[in-house]
């Protein structure tokens, strides 16, 4: 009976990631009232386990009508100031809100940052265009850097040092936040509103939807602004994920087109470790990509140098 206890606890451990943060976190309400520019669906907001076959069992969450944030914040005696806005990613129709939110605001903590997870719109809504990203989450995204940057000093965040990192859809999602903050794409409702969304940084995990389909060229929905901010693309060759066609050639492209419009940028492609990564440590070669984050950080002065990490 101990052997077989022993074996079941090994196959649990196997597939569970244990994650610990320093308090409860506080969830804020992205908008005062209706989620504005949004048509609604049908069903209440579900969580459900799913089964994925790169990573195993992981929580997902949909039906998502009404937008928040979900504030992870690091010992005050370990608060570095720096905070990242996290947007899981799943094609734009799910949230891996364990795999690329959860693991990845406690990976965050223990870095001293504070992690902030986007719990942005999905699935798609009627009428958005099939195989394009749809226009509510970057409504929701915009409007969550101005939310924390409001905010800063009440959550010890330096509002100067205000990144996003996304993951597939989220990466996607990341990059339209940190190339379209010149104009907002929903009238402001509040004084939220006239604090500038534009992120400090934004780091893209195996994004989709940044390359023109059957073009060596980037997506002809994305522009590059002269102060877009510093770019960290990181992704694996191997990657087979083809919702959005997130394979590596979208990060060697991204990367291109903002090199030669002469923005910061930083790239990492992996020889294996398919998609879905998250930040997990294992044997996997891209589980080294957070080392790298860290140290691209402390480069681009967003992450004063610590003991840590």
């Amino acid at each position: 009976m101990n052997r077989i206890t022993s074996a079941v606890l090994l196959i649990l451990c196997a597939f569970v990631t244990c994650t610990s943060f320093a308090a409860d976190p506080l969830v804020v309400d992205l908008w005062p009232g209706k989620t504005p520019g949004d048509v609604g669906i049908n069903g209440q907001e579900v969580s459900r386990i799913h089964q994925s076959p790169i990573v195993g069992p992981t929580k997902l969450i949909t039906n998502v009508t009404k937008p928040t944030l979900t504030i992870y914040q690091p010992a005050n005696n370990e608060n570095t100031g720096t905070a990242m806005v996290i947007c899981p990613g799943g094609g734009y129709w799910d949230l891996y809100w364990e795999l690329e939110g959860e693991e990845v605001a406690a990976w965050l903590n223990s870095l001293g940052m504070t992690g902030i997870i986007l719990k942005y719109r999905v699935p798609r809504r009627p009428g958005d265009v099939r195989g394009e990203p749809p226009l509510g989450p970057l409504l929701d995204a915009q409007r969550a850097v101005s939310l924390v940057r409001s905010r800063a000093a009440e959550w010890g965040i330096d509002p100067k040092r205000i990144g996003m990192v996304g993951f597939s859809a989220g990466g996607h999602l990341a990059l339209a936040t940190a190339t379209t903050f010149e104009k907002r794409t929903y009238k402001p409702i509040d004084a939220i509103d006239e604090v500038s969304c534009r992120p400090d940084f934004a780091i893209l995990c195996y994004s989709g939807y940044l390359k023109a389909k059957d073009k060596d060229e980037i997506s002809p929905g994305i522009r590059i602004p002269a102060d877009t901010p510093p770019i960290l693309l990181t992704h694996a060759n191997d990657d087979s994920e083809s919702v959005g066609g997130s394979n590596a050639e979208h990060s060697a492209i991204m990367y291109l087109a903002l090199k030669r419009a002469g923005i910061p940028v930083e790239l990492h492609i992996f020889a294996t470790g398919n998609h879905d990564f998250g930040v997990r440590q294992n044997e996997k070669l891209p589980s080294s990509w957070t080392q790298l984050c860290v140290r691209w950080l402390r480069s681009q002065g967003f992450l004063k140098p610590s003991s840590n990490g």
